[in-house]
């Protein structure tokens, strides 16, 4: 759904930003050649020139004059919104960083309207100093350019780096192809635009250097350790160590008779203030036709010893104030009953007392703990008691 929702949303922009550009070029580059001169003067306000231009061939003056007020307008109004977005982003940017411990902390203090402060005023009194203190555009441009091209390629060159991001081959090779060439755009404009370049070094370096101080008025401090340190302290292990001890988890015991393994069973679910399923499950060692035990329902009051054990468990768990629920079940292959039946009824945590068999009774009918260890869910906790 996120995919879907995604691509319906960029891929319009996408067709438009390439087609648009596409006309643009044609538009341009159909203007004769003795318009050369002006095209080079009006680079600033290009689409208001190609607005009056083809107004010109087609209209009066005063329609072009009119087209070109337009054009002029809308794309001050686009620029604006661009403004604006540019605002939002870097405020929003300059907060994360700051809540993160990578910037200081007081760039997180929020007005009564719930926006940072001082990367409000950051975010639109720095872009005014700057162009107010430069009379030279075309520099500007390349800052803009080596600073988005830039971005652009870091990202592509992430994604494609990325093996823990989900997508097919040849998307992965289609955004590394797109990298390498903006990486070359990026060289060339830092080769022709000096200017850009020096920028670029000094915003990375004056970066780098607030977010050391950032850092170390915060008490931070960077380690070199060994790959095989840092991957005990990944992310990864660190949500797969969560402690879960949320009340209502149900515990479900493979019994046998009143073994340890029932007693710690009980112990379990009082801890987690949950209900002890107790399964008892009746090994048919006879091959018969399975409609036959499906005829009748079996009951486990009319086995002696599963009723021994439950009734015998229901008197204990009172005194802890467990609830406990008792499954019976006849099968052929108890490995496959219990692990149904886990799955079946959602048990959080099942548990099996370790094999007594002898060496040749488990290599002629397989160890019951071994079949429920294979073919378990991932989401039943197992856990084996002896």
């Amino acid at each position: 759904m996120l995919g879907k929702t995604a691509r319906r949303a960029i891929l319009p922009v996408a067709v438009e930003v390439v087609l648009g550009t596409a006309l643009l070029g044609w538009a341009m580059l159909s203007v004769p050649h003795e318009f050369q001169g002006t095209l080079m003067e009006r680079k600033e306000d290009m689409l208001r020139f190609l607005g009056e231009y083809y107004g010109a061939l087609h209209f009066g003056p005063i329609v072009t004059q009119v087209l070109g007020a337009v054009i002029g307008l809308v794309v001050g109004l686009l620029l604006l919104s661009a403004v604006n977005t540019a605002v939002v982003a870097l405020i929003g940017l300059t907060y994360m960083m700051a809540r993160d411990g990578e910037m200081p902390k007081g760039l997180t203090r929020l007005n009564r309207y719930g926006v940072p402060s001082l990367p409000l005023i950051i975010a639109v009194v720095l872009p005014i100093v700057v162009v107010a203190m430069t009379s030279n555009f075309d520099a500007l441009a390349g800052l803009y350019a080596i600073g988005v091209v830039g971005a652009i390629t870091l990202n592509l060159v992430s994604c494609t780096l990325n093996k823990k991001l989900v997508i097919h081959w040849y998307e992965r090779a289609l955004m590394g192809g797109t990298a390498l060439l903006l990486l070359v755009i990026e060289i060339t404009i830092a080769k022709t635009k000096p200017d850009a370049l020096f920028f670029a070094v000094c915003v990375l370096g004056g970066g780098l250097l607030l977010r050391g101080y950032a850092q170390k008025r915060a008490g931070l401090q960077t380690l070199v350790v060994h790959r095989d340190v840092a991957a005990v302290f990944a992310p990864e292990i660190a949500e797969k160590m969560k402690v879960n001890v949320e009340a209502g988890q149900k515990v479900m015991v493979a019994a046998r008779g009143l073994t340890p393994v029932v007693r710690f069973a009980l112990e379990e679910a009082h801890l987690r203030k949950g209900a002890l399923y107790v399964l008892y499950v009746k090994e048919l060692a006879v091959a018969i036709p399975s409609n036959v035990i499906s005829e009748t329902t079996p009951r486990w009051q009319d086995d002696s010893q599963a009723s021994a054990i439950i009734y015998g468990l229901r008197d204990m768990a009172k005194k802890y104030n467990v609830p406990i629920l008792p499954v019976y079940a006849v099968s052929e292959d108890p490995a496959s009953t219990i692990v149904d039946l886990a799955a079946t009824m959602g048990i959080d945590f099942l548990m099996l007392g370790a094999s007594n068999r002898r060496f040749m009774t488990q290599l002629l009918k397989g160890d019951v703990i071994t079949e429920v260890t294979r073919n378990l869910p991932d989401n039943i906790q197992l856990v084996i008691h002896g």
